[in-house]
């Protein structure tokens, strides 16, 4: 039998299209692209806005298209949060919520199983499994230590869709790490709907710091790389740990959303721009060649053009390596679905571009700073597709090419940057020990 997986929506998502593959394939079937004609079709759909529940849609009627016999299994947020929505359109045979594996694979082996399966995760604890993932070509691996979210922000309808907040027992993720060293894995990225939330329902209860202690004293990974943490949640501890230990990168992601302390108010964010700033200044004053990134929400509902010029000033301040803009779209069951005072959407589509173009500028800065410097690149599994070189990514991330053999893959070898490549550093090799090794092999 053949299957296809079609994923929308975040990272998270992207992680978990990959253990669908994984428990697929070793159920016996075989994976094939979404165009082509399959047994049985799964969208791992997501609901961050309304936009988003109508592709999912759209993928499942084109599923039907290719394939009128098939099975389409609809997976992810949006069957998590509203089912009945998917229940309702006749192209969809199944809805698999989260954290049912093993439904979902009954389900995609045309067992008999219910039309719907899904469970309320607000209530129901279900346990994670701490399988790592690798996204195709790729040398490094994701491993989820936490899921869902209490955070409740007045735009995000992730604690709905993703439930109550779990962690995975320290021993566990050390584990988990351990059999990745055995695996050959240099670099693992620790990963989680809410990250910064990790330990909190542990009994007894643990920090994310103390963690990642244990992980700095046991983890034999070269490269540990921290995912998305709210600003509020990144401790003096954890930054000092970062610049100290030897195997965490020093690259930060610490979404913003608003530069605003009005709108951040109205997000009900934990915190305001001037902690951001403290955030990011102590993040610097520890680890001056750290990357830091972050996530910005324009044309919240109330963001005037007075919020939108303080938001912008705020950020055209700040020592960023490179942001990501979402233009605000409603989310029905939100908070702010109920807000008054909406921005239009050209109006959006005007004050995003202006944020890109600043990010843009941002990147190539950060990426000049480092010219004629030496920095520690793992090479990735497969090559620039433009260019045929080799590509990789330094600890404090940094896209790098360079020409090389491809024994240099999975390697992290020391590269000279000599020159900016769009928005990525193109250098040359330094003679390292991996790379006298490769070199002496070939």
């Amino acid at each position: 039998m053949r299957f296809a997986i079609a994923t929308l929506g975040c990272k998270v998502n992207q992680y978990d299209s990959a253990m669908i593959q994984a428990r697929l394939e070793a159920a016996g079937l075989r994976r094939c692209d979404f165009d082509q004609p399959a047994d049985v079709y799964v969208i791992n759909t997501c609901t961050v806005t309304n936009r988003a529940d109508t592709e999912s849609l759209k993928l499942a009627r084109r599923a039907r298209r290719l394939n009128p016999s098939a099975r389409v299994i609809m997976t992810g947020c949006l069957a998590q949060a509203t089912p009945e929505k998917l229940a309702a359109a006749p192209e969809v045979d199944q809805i698999v919520g989260l954290a049912r594996m093993e439904d979902l694979v009954r389900a995609a082996t045309w067992t008999d199983t219910p039309r719907v399966m899904v469970a309320d995760l607000r209530k129901t604890k279900a346990a994670l499994d701490i399988r790592a993932v690798v996204p195709e070509g790729q040398t490094r691996a994701f491993l989820k230590l936490q899921e869902g979210c209490d955070q409740f922000c007045s735009f995000c309808i992730v604690p709905f869709s993703r439930g109550a907040s779990r962690s995975v027992p320290p021993r566990q993720v050390l584990e988990a790490l351990d059999t990745l060293h055995e695996r050959g894995f240099k670099e693992v990225i620790l990963s989680g709907v809410h990250l910064g939330g990790y330990g909190k329902d542990l009994s007894p209860p643990i920090t994310l710091a103390r963690l990642l202690e244990m992980i700095a004293e046991r983890c034999r990974i070269a490269r540990v790389r921290l995912s998305s943490i709210d600003p509020e949640e990144l401790s003096d501890e954890i930054i000092d740990l970062v610049a100290d230990a030897e195997n965490f990168c020093p690259h930060f992601h610490l979404p913003l959303q608003s530069g605003d302390d009005e709108i951040l108010q109205r997000m009900r964010r934990r915190y305001r721009r001037e902690d951001f700033r403290r955030r990011v200044d102590r993040i610097l004053d520890r680890i001056p060649n750290a990357a830091i990134g972050t996530d910005l929400i324009v044309g919240f509902p109330g963001e005037t053009a007075r919020h939108f010029a303080r938001y912008f000033t705020f950020i055209e301040r700040l020592p960023l390596a490179y942001f990501h803009v979402f233009p605000y779209s409603v989310r029905a069951g939100t908070t702010a679905a109920k807000f008054g005072n909406r921005v239009s959407a050209d109006e959006i589509t005007r004050r995003a571009a202006r944020l890109r173009e600043l990010g843009e500028s941002r990147r190539r800065e950060f990426l000049r700073r480092f010219i004629g410097t030496r920095l520690r690149v793992l090479i990735e599994e497969t090559r620039e597709p433009q260019t045929q070189q080799l590509r990789g990514y330094s600890r404090n991330y940094i896209k790098v090419l360079v020409a090389g053999p491809d024994l240099l893959k999975n390697n992290e070898i020391d590269v000279e940057a000599t020159a900016t490549d769009s928005m990525a550093l193109a250098g040359r090799i330094v003679q390292s020990s991996a790379a006298t090794a490769c070199a002496s092999r070939s």
